[in-house]
């Protein structure tokens, strides 16, 4: 069990969180969920005693271990992959170190055998002879291959780092497990395994993560933060998120008869208080208009973009037909002959590991690029909206946001485009904003409020769910699943994909293609 006892964190007048008083069980997970900046990431080291709050303390049994994933990439550049993942269990490393450097010495007193000894009994009460063979089998269930295993940490990729920090962080059953975007940078593979682990593990997990079908997998309880404060829900996210919908719905209702009630007594109060006749109902109407309030309904900071898609016209029986598409990039053939035809209800992801690939076929459908070979051809009711991976160099100018986006509009309504703009959640001082400065999130929303005022009936989407927040992305989710024209897209959230899509794609590392007629649950659980 680990406990936070009236923690509070701020500067001034910042206040991130304010006398939280929460306890996180054993055989539970967590997932730790808030608006961009409500603090998941510092209340997670907060309870690893990594940040000191301001009041309050972080309450841990006795004995329990905490480990907690950093994404220091560096941290551990000299030492092996194995060592490094043995290091997550402090403890059993110290002793490992210190029992190899006695039996390295040249001469071994007999305090040293004593000492080594009493070192062998502690090694084989944390279970340390099978320490090696543990950190190799957590290594290979997230895909680093044996081979690596006794490579130095700096001659590995970025990838494989990620997966030896995750694994360094599951190692040795820790009593509790606090992990902070764990399935960054993971294959689909390795997302598998790391649920799987993670919905076996016995022991307690507080998670913060952006992929919504992993927190669903894996999570029993949701945390949320809001206000400064955390309250656990039972639960994983959809749940959470259908029944605080419904509990905000509720309460918009029962405070709309309240006002009704309220209206209709005032109105009476107002047409027979100076009736001599009626002065006593109306005396006691006052009386019951007095006993009631209206429940304050305290807005959450979590606040959700209003993502529509609407074609301006409706789209014919041919959409886009591909033949024998092929192209070669420095040297290596990232699509190879590939056909396809879409129909007018298609909805298509393109799946695989090439993701240039991916993106090539886009650039070159949406005539940013050439192929080398092959031809596609657009129906002649199409139209079609991009939304580029890298879009960095659309903000490289000296615009503000709503001169930004004033570039792409049908009209020189102000009202108009700050319509957009106030649905993607830029309001007020927010459009004077200069582009060049906005973060990630905010430049993606900027390139939806741009795809929004498109009205096309074709979406082509490659990525465009990095960098959003849960909120943003659910909100981009809903809206893609009612949208009534084509989309092709791609995305690393797993949700978007299974609940959007109604054809698959596969292109392949050799850029070969092949087509599935199913969602992406039941293609991945497809033997290739």
């Amino acid at each position: 069990m680990i406990q936070a006892s009236n923690i509070s964190l701020g500067h001034g007048k910042d206040v991130l969180f304010e006398d939280v008083n929460i306890r996180f069980t054993a055989e539970n997970c967590y997932g730790l969920i808030g608006a961009n900046g409500a603090g998941k990431s510092t209340f997670l080291k907060i309870l690893a005693k990594e940040l000191e709050p301001t009041t309050g303390e972080i309450i841990v049994d006795k004995g329990k271990r905490i480990s907690f994933l950093k994404q220091d990439h560096f941290a551990y550049n000299e030492y092996s992959v194995l060592d490094t993942v043995i290091m997550g269990n402090k403890e059993l490393y110290k002793v490992m170190k210190e029992k190899d450097e006695l039996y390295m010495k040249e001469e071994f007193t007999d305090e040293d055998g004593i000492k080594a000894g009493e070192l062998e009994a502690l090694f084989a009460e944390m279970d340390g002879w099978n320490s090696e063979s543990d950190a190799a089998i957590l290594l290979s269930g997230l895909g680093v291959s044996y081979d690596k295993h006794d490579l130095i940490m700096k001659d590995l990729d970025s990838v494989d780092k990620v997966k030896v920090l995750l694994a360094q962080s599951l190692f040795g059953n820790p009593d509790i497990l606090l992990l902070d975007e764990p399935t960054n940078h993971l294959d689909q593979n390795a997302i598998v395994w790391l649920e799987e682990f993670l919905i076996n593990f016995k022991n307690t997990i507080i998670v913060v993560s952006h992929d919504r079908h992993f927190i669903n997998k894996v999570c029993t309880h949701i945390a949320d933060i809001d206000y400064g404060k955390i309250q656990i829900f039972t639960g994983n996210y959809d749940f959470w998120y259908e029944s605080s919908q419904l509990i905000l719905k509720q309460q918009k209702d029962s405070n709309k008869k309240k006002e009704e009630k309220v209206k209709e007594l005032q109105d009476f109060v107002a047409r027979f208080s100076a009736n001599a006749s009626k002065s006593k109902q109306a005396t006691s109407r006052k009386k019951l208009l007095e006993k009631i309030t209206i429940d304050e309904l305290k807005p959450s900071n979590r606040k959700y973009p209003f993502i529509e898609f609407k074609p301006e016209r409706e789209i014919g029986q041919e959409v886009l037909v591909v033949d024998k598409l092929s192209k070669t990039i420095d040297g290596v053939k990232v699509l190879d002959n590939v056909s396809f035809i879409l129909s007018r209800t298609d909805k298509v992801a393109l799946v695989g590991p090439n993701e240039l690939a991916k993106t090539t076929l886009f650039d070159i459908i949406s005539g940013k690029i050439e192929p080398d070979s092959g031809t596609f051809k657009w129906g002649v009711t199409t139209k079609f909206s991009y939304f580029i991976k890298d879009h960095n160099y659309e903000f490289e100018n000296n615009l503000n946001i709503f001169d930004w986006l004033m570039q792409y509009s049908k009209t020189d309504e102000i009202a108009y485009v700050r319509g957009f703009l106030g649905r993607m959640l830029f309001s007020g001082d927010d459009v004077t904003k200069k582009v060049r400065i906005l973060s990630g999130g905010e430049k993606v929303r900027c390139m939806l409020s741009k795809m929004m005022m498109a009205e096309a009936n074709v979406l082509l989407l490659d990525e465009p769910t990095n960098h959003l927040d849960m909120e943003s992305i659910t909100a981009l989710n809903n809206s893609l699943e009612k949208f009534n024209g084509v989309i092709i897209f791609t995305s690393q959230d797993h949700q978007l994909v299974d609940t959007t899509a109604n054809k698959l794609i596969e292109i392949n590392k050799d850029g070969t293609i092949k087509e599935y007629m199913m969602n992406y649950e039941e293609y991945l659980k497809l033997e290739k």
